[in-house]
């Protein structure tokens, strides 16, 4: 369902409860064969899964145990704020602020440490999560990263190529300066990996320090600029679906293709 109106397209409810194909459910649908509360459905028409819903005249009783489809949260995370459920050390968590859950739990898309700000996905899907967390995806994320230090043609060169560090070696996809001098040089850096602090320890591989790392991407869901630290809002319906197309776990629509 929609994270925000807890509804979503008729084609998409009947497939996820196995009823037949999408397209062939589109094509039910454009006959008239499908009914809602007793109204001929329409192309595009949205359902939560509660309304009597007939093919045929016949109910379809599989919606009865279909499950509440799941939710992704698009929470910006501050600095100083720690991506586990509790701290022994008292400090303030990511899911302090997070909506409260009956029969599920947020489960975080990996984690951004203590001093990082930005984009941090969570779902009450755990087969998401993962999937958007193994290696094998390689789903990019994008950092605005602020640092100090020397940063030259070679600097660039060497990040792009590989550093080798403790746990093997590591490089950007990309790396563009986009502003500042001095210790305030600013530069976008996107990686396809997960390892922990990974940017930071790159950087400073190269002798520079990281001074600001703000997540600003996470495949193909962005950060959006009005979405002040703290805040957080539910992903909407082309948002969860590139996601899940990224994740390997839903094909994309025939009209449109993954950006990432």
């Amino acid at each position: 369902m929609s994270p925000s109106t807890g509804t979503e397209r008729l084609q998409k409810v009947l497939a996820g409860a196995g009823v037949g194909s999408r397209r062939e459910i589109e094509q039910w649908i454009r006959l008239g064969r499908i009914t809602i509360n007793g109204n001929v459905a329409t192309l595009g028409q949205k359902v939560s899964g509660r309304e009597k819903i007939l093919i045929d005249g016949r109910q379809i009783p599989a919606l009865r145990k279909t499950r509440p489809s799941p939710r992704v949260l698009l929470y910006h995370k501050p600095s100083g704020e720690v991506c586990t459920r509790s701290d022994p050390e008292g400090r303030p968590t990511v899911f302090d602020r997070l909506p409260p859950l009956q029969g599920s739990r947020w489960i975080n898309v990996g984690r951004l440490d203590l001093a990082t700000s930005g984009l941090l996905l969570l779902t009450t899907d755990g087969g998401l999560a993962n999937a958007l967390m193994h290696p094998s995806r390689e789903i990019e994320r994008e950092y605005a990263v602020r640092v100090q230090g020397t940063v030259s043609d070679a600097t660039l060169q060497r990040v792009r190529e590989g550093i080798p560090l403790e746990d093997g070696v590591a490089r950007f996809d990309s790396v563009e300066p986009t502003g500042g001098d001095g210790s305030n040089q600013w530069l976008h850096v996107v990686v396809s990996e997960g390892r922990n602090r990974l940017v930071r320890r790159v950087w400073e591989a190269v002798e520079c320090r990281v001074s600001r790392l703000i997540r600003v991407r996470y495949g193909p869901v962005e950060l959006p600029r009005s979405l002040r630290p703290g805040h957080h809002r539910l992903l909407k319906d082309k948002e969860l679906d590139a996601l899940y197309v990224a994740a390997g776990l839903r094909e994309a629509e025939p009209d449109s293709a993954p950006r990432y």
